[in-house]
Parts: C-alpha cells; structure tokens; sequence
C-alpha cells in the first residue's frame, strides 16, 4: 500500500520574510551604536592593525622622518657637494628623473593625488563635517522653523565658517601641544638609536597634520561660507511651443540583490525583498516609451547591492526583455558596486593587496562595456581629444580580466588598476553641435572599510578629461552624471546622523569648477535616495530618489522623467518633471 501524499505546509517561520540576521548590516532596522558595538566585537584585530599600518601608520611614519633623513643626507653630502655635482653624476641623476617622470609620471600623481584627499577624508572631512553639521542642528533646534526656512542660506554659511574655526583651534593646540616634542633635524649618529628617531618621526608627523588639519579646516570653512549655498529650484521651465527637448529617465541606487527574497544592506527587513520592483520599473518604462519615445535611461550608480556577480546577473535578466530601453541605458558606478567590503558584516576590510575590490570593479567595467561600450567615448585625460570607445578600450585587456577574474592574480592588479583609472570620464557624444551629451564620472573614493565605503571624491585627472571634452562642443548642452551629492541639502533633518558623512570630500572644490559651465550643464547624482532639485548659483543640481530603497514591498515608490530644452537665452532648463509611480503589490 502506497503511503497518503500530504500536502507541504506552511512553516512557522516564513523564509520569505527573512528574520533578524537580515538586518546584520541595517541602518534602518540597528541603531549605528549597535553596529560600532558590532564591528568593534568582530572585526579582524590582526588585519586592523595591518591595514592601518599600510594605509596610515607607515605613510605617517614616513611624513614624519622625512624631514630627519633629509637633513641627514644634506649634511652627509655637504662636504662632498663638488665631487657629487661635477662628472657623471649630473646627467645620470638627470636622466633618473626624466625616467621617472616618463614611466612613473601619472601613476604616482595619481597615488599622490588620492592621498591628498585620503588624508582630508581622514583628518579634515570628518572633523570639520561633524562640527559643521552639528552646529546646524543645534541652530535649527533652538531657532523657529520660520526664521530657520527664510535665513537658511546665513546659518548655513556662518555655520561653516564656524566649524572651520572652531576645528582650526582645536588643531592648534595639539600642534603646540606636540611640538616639544618634534625634531626637525638629524644627524647620522641618529640612525644608531632607530626608537628615539621613530618616536620624533611621530611627533613630527602629529604636529604636520595636526598643522595641516589647522589651515585646512579654517580654509574649508571659509571656502563654504563664501560659496554659493544650495537652495531649492524656483520654479520650471514652461512647455515650450516649438523646439528641441530631450527626455531623461534618472535612476538611481536600484540595488539589485542576487536572490529572489534577498534583503539590501542598509535597509533589511525595512525595506524590500527581491527585484520585483525593479522588473517594475522597466515594464512601465516599456509602456512609457511606446506611448512617448524617451532619448536617455541615466543610472547613477548603485545599481547593485553590493557589487556581486549574481546580482549583476539579476540586473541583466531584469533589462534584457527590453532592448529597445537597453540601447538607451547609461550607467555608471556607485559606493555599492564597488566599495562594499562584505554585504553581511561592516567589520570586514580590505587590505590594499586584496583581489576583492580589483573584482569589483572589473564587474562593473565589463557591465558598463556592455551597456554602453559601443556609444561611449574615453576622453583622454590631458587633451580631451576621444580615444575610441569604452570597448575598443577594454579590447586589449580582456584575457587579462578573464584571468584575473579566475585566479586572482596579484600580478595583473596594477595594469588593471590603471584601467580603471583610465576609463573614466566616459562620453556619450551630442548628436549635433548644440545636442545634449553626458559626461559619466567615477566618484567612489578609494576606501577598504565596509563602514567608509559611502565617501566620494572626484579626482582632478577627471575633471581636466571632463573640461577639455565640453570644450570640443563649445554650443552643446550636457549632464554631467556621478553617484555621490555635491552639497548637502537645504533641507531639515530629524537626527544629526542624517547629515554626516556621504558627500564628496572635494565637494565644494567640485562646485567651484562646475561654476563656468552653468547654464550649459546640469548636474545629476543619486545616492542620498532622496529627490531634490535646486541650485549652487546658477548650477542646476538633480537627485534621483531610489525607486526601490525607502519603502516596504507593500509601499508606493517613485521615480522621474525630466524633459530638458534651451530657453529664450539658450541656456539649459528643466519643466516640470513627470513623476512615475510604483505599486506596492508584489509582482506575480
């Protein structure tokens, strides 16, 4: 006798609805103290120490005995200046530094460039933002809501210029507080006694950032204070009877998981599972453009949830049903996609040998080549002049990028990592001289930490490419695309912890550039998964909400369709945006 089939039963714990261990990395569902008591109980103590040895201990120590070696090594060959500088020697050093200019000229600008910034995402960011925003707050709780809407743009700026101060002195007097301590020259009899020279090489190395965070901080501040502080758009553009517009479809941070009830990072089982609204998106992108044919699909960044290769694989099933919308997709990436160091845990780092972030970003390169490799250009990065395609220039690499996708092979990181450097900006091309283009920035700041993976930084090589591209379509208009927010919204908050810590380090440096290309340009940006359109001056500046970040499976969400053209004095304007609606209903 055969047994009685019984039907499978719900179980008492739905799988569909994850549990707490979805909610490990959560800003939403775990208070931050909760996470730092977290990292702070499993983070790598070894690999901690390593990390911040290679990344801050030993760039610090060499700061700090520079000054010792060289006053060493002068005093060394002072006696022997004549025989040094007669002879031989003078073209052989020559030539030595024509060689490393020649060879190793970009990549060490590059390396120094990027320490530059990572010393200010350290010392100066975190300081001066901390005390900045912190001062907002504390203005905006004791002020009436009235005066603080109407005088936002002065507490704003004196909020700035405080912060710069206030972190200046601080920084003062921990220099002087140190500096009894420092020596600035040496002798050669001192490199018999390494532990007095390495301690003095702290001290010196203190006392130059502690100087540094000094001037820095007041002089961000100041910078702040004196720029053009962000207000909200006054009004758009009205339909205009006869002329060319464009239609721009802006996403942004759509964080694609890899499974079909998986749960994003930051927002666990606060927000939604799978990728249900995002097949949603593109199905009604489908109907819309049937109905009015769209010119643009911008995606800035975060197109997965944490850069992994079946969650790139999910994205691509979702576009796939709809090439008519995939040949108009531009994309380019965000923290997400290549910063986070582990998805399940923030304690988890990189070391700066690590494959891992090398993979990450190889995943979004060979992505981005196929949505947009063939109709973009690479500018390059002196003369502006474009040197073919995103895939011509990933033609050469490509064996390289199989192997190191297999094996992770240290050898290939370096020349793969000046691909990534060399690729960006990416140019989509206006159709005619006074067309609309894009410029697609890369505005991850290289980090290795899960919990400082959301800051950004622009490099100057980008911005001289991006400068000298716009230059070549002197009567075009253009969208200058990156992921992070340039300034931080005029906008109240609740909590302090709202307004730290995510926009780009060179910020208003950024701002200050963008200035000679308003109203020819507009900016747009994600990130924040918030909208917002407004102005720096006479900069436009759009942020894209997340059509599925903030919101439960069973809550309505939204994205826009911006219809840009030229006004009467041919500048770029916006009308009013379409704004998209999302069900809340899961998809069968």
């Amino acid at each position: 006798m055969e047994p009685v089939s019984e039907p499978v039963s719900d179980p008492i714990l739905d799988p569909r609805k994850g549990d707490v261990e979805d909610d490990a990395s959560s800003t939403k569902r775990r208070s931050m103290l909760s996470l730092a008591g977290s990292l702070l109980a499993e983070i790598s103590l070894p690999k901690l120490a390593l990390a911040w040895f290679l990344l801050i201990g030993l760039p610090c120590l060499l700061l700090g005995v520079a000054p010792l070696l060289a006053s060493i090594w002068l005093g060394t060959i002072s006696s022997k200046a004549s025989a040094l500088f007669t002879g031989i020697w003078p073209a052989l050093l020559l030539a030595t530094f024509a060689a490393l200019g020649w060879f190793g000229g970009r990549p060490l600008w590059r390396m120094a460039e990027s320490n530059f910034w990572s010393l200010n995402s350290l010392a100066v960011q975190p300081a001066y933002v901390l005390c900045r925003e912190g001062l907002r707050q504390l203005v905006e709780n004791l002020l009436p809501s009235g005066t603080v809407k109407r005088r936002r743009s002065v507490i704003q700026a004196l909020t700035a210029a405080l912060a710069g101060l206030i972190v200046s002195s601080l920084a003062l007097w921990v220099a002087l507080l140190i500096w009894p301590a420092s020596r600035w020259t040496g002798r050669l009899a001192d490199l018999g006694a390494p532990t007095d020279l390495i301690l003095a090489a702290l001290a010196n190395s203190i006392v130059l950032i502690a100087g540094y965070l000094a001037a820095a901080a007041l002089i961000w501040g100041l910078a702040d204070a004196l720029m053009d502080q962000p207000h909200d758009l006054d009004a758009f553009h009205p339909e205009p009877a006869t002329g060319r517009t464009w239609r721009v479809v802006h996403l942004s941070d759509i964080h694609t998981v890899g499974e079909r009830f998986g749960f994003r990072i930051e927002s666990g089982r606060s927000g939604p599972s799978g990728n249900h609204r995002l097949k949603q998106v593109f199905a009604t992108l489908d109907r819309i453009h049937a109905q009015s044919p769209l010119d643009i699909i911008l995606i800035t960044g975060d197109l997965t949830d944490a850069g992994r290769s079946a969650e790139w694989s999910e994205f691509f099933d979702a576009l796939t049903p709809y090439p008519h919308l995939a040949e108009r997709v531009l994309a380019l990436p965000g923290n997400h996609d290549v910063n986070v160091v582990d998805r399940a845990n923030p304690a988890r780092l990189d070391l700066p040998t690590s494959p891992n972030k090398r993979l990450r970003q190889l995943r979004t390169i060979s992505a981005l080549g196929a949505l947009q490799g063939a109709r973009v250009q690479i500018a390059d990065k002196e003369t502006g002049d474009f040197g073919g395609t995103l895939n011509k220039a990933l033609s050469s690499y490509r064996n390289d990028m199989k192997t190191f996708a297999d094996q992770g092979s240290f050898r290939l990181s370096w020349p793969l990592s000046e691909l990534w450097a060399s690729v960006f900006p990416m140019v989509q091309p206006p159709e005619t001289e006074d067309g609309l283009g894009v410029i697609v920035l890369n505005s991850n700041a290289e980090t290795h930490f899960s919990f400082t993976n959301a800051l950004g930084l622009v490099s100057i090589e980008q911005i001289h490419a991006m400068e000298a591209a716009m230059s070549r379509y002197p009567h075009a208009a253009w969208i200058i695309a990156l992921h992070h927010h340039l300034v931080e919204y005029p906008r109240p908050v609740k909590a302090l912890s709202e307004r730290i810590g995510t926009a780009l380090i060179n910020g208003s440096w950024f701002v200050r550039h963008l200035r000679r290309f308003s109203g020819k340009a507009l900016v747009m940006h994600g990130h924040r998964h918030v909208d917002w359109i407004g102005k720096c001056g006479d900069l436009l500046i759009v942020s894209a909400p997340s059509p599925v970040m903030e919101a439960t499976d069973d809550e309505e969400t939204y994205f826009y369709i911006h219809t840009m053209l030229r006004d009467s004095e041919g500048h770029l304007a916006l009308m009013k945006p379409q704004r998209i609606y999302l069900s809340g209903k899961r998809a069968p």
